[in-house]
């Protein structure tokens, strides 16, 4: 409970943070935006194409589709990272005594966007290899891939803050995030876990009111519920994942430099590490 509780303590820290940066809470909106787009498009291409038949199904990948599906599965996959590097930029720049924008945060986030990109080819090929197993070896390969799957997580839980901070290359993120989990362990493994429980606990109450809702009146209930409960639990997820980015920036602060910055408590910090 101890370290939960610290988890908490250093949330309402980011919190704090948060709330003088509000306008980087566009980051995340712009990254689910960009999502939408690319899917929409990838719909678009492939019914244009013919990799959906009729029903809605879809053809066998192979040739353009398959080529179409990795493309498309990369420029998700790099819309993601290069908004989660920018709003790293974005908390690093206040932590720093900076006042971030959403300008300066994506902008720093495009003068790495060459190791954003590898990083980003890094994280789809090990997704992809990871599937292609447990699709492959049944129950075994799955609880396998799921362990292999966590432990890839939480290895490289601090490469962003890595590029973004101090302009390692991808390779090299991955090698320094990988270096500081061997080195100290704490809230970069319970965080992951903290910051899930937390969005889901703010989310329940959204899907209650929304379930009565939908369900109290009837007719127009229904898509009030739907429009409540999807609004609210997104809300949620935008500003839960800001304040779990913030969070990784000061945790990498530390990591590396051992000084806790923006307004971060040194002791709370020190108290979430523990040298092997």
């Amino acid at each position: 409970m101890g370290r939960f509780a610290n988890t908490w303590r250093l949330t309402k820290t980011s919190w704090s943070l948060l709330k003088q940066d509000r306008e980087l809470l566009w980051l995340p909106v712009l990254s689910m935006l960009t999502i939408l787009a690319i899917v929409a498009a990838a719909a678009v291409v492939g019914f244009v194409t013919g990799s959906f038949d009729a029903d809605g199904g879809t053809e066998g990948l192979g040739g353009s589709a398959a080529v179409l599906g990795l493309v498309f599965a990369f420029v998700v996959t790099a819309s993601v990272i290069f908004f989660e590097g920018a709003l790293v930029a974005g908390a690093h720049e206040r932590m720093t005594g900076g006042d971030p924008t959403v300008r300066s945060a994506m902008s720093k986030a495009a003068t790495r966007l060459p190791s954003l990109l590898g990083w980003a080819l890094i994280t789809m090929t090990v997704g992809l290899l990871l599937r292609f197993l447990r699709e492959r070896m049944g129950w075994l390969g799955q609880m396998l891939t799921f362990l292999a799957e966590a432990a890839w997580g939480v290895a490289t839980y601090l490469v962003v803050p890595a590029i973004i901070i101090d302009d390692y290359r991808s390779f090299a993120g991955v090698k320094q995030s990988m270096s500081l989990v061997r080195r100290t362990w704490g809230e970069n493994l319970i965080s992951q876990a903290g910051f899930g429980l937390l969005s889901f606990v703010l989310s329940l109450p959204i899907v209650i009111v929304a379930v009565l809702i939908a369900t109290l009146v009837p007719g127009v209930g229904t898509v009030i519920g739907i429009v409540v409960g999807v609004a609210g639990v997104l809300a949620v997820t935008v500003v839960v994942s800001a304040l779990g980015l913030y969070f990784k920036t000061a945790l990498y602060e530390y990591a590396t430099d051992g000084v806790a910055h923006g307004g971060y408590d040194v002791n709370q910090m020190r108290d979430s590490f523990r040298t092997k």
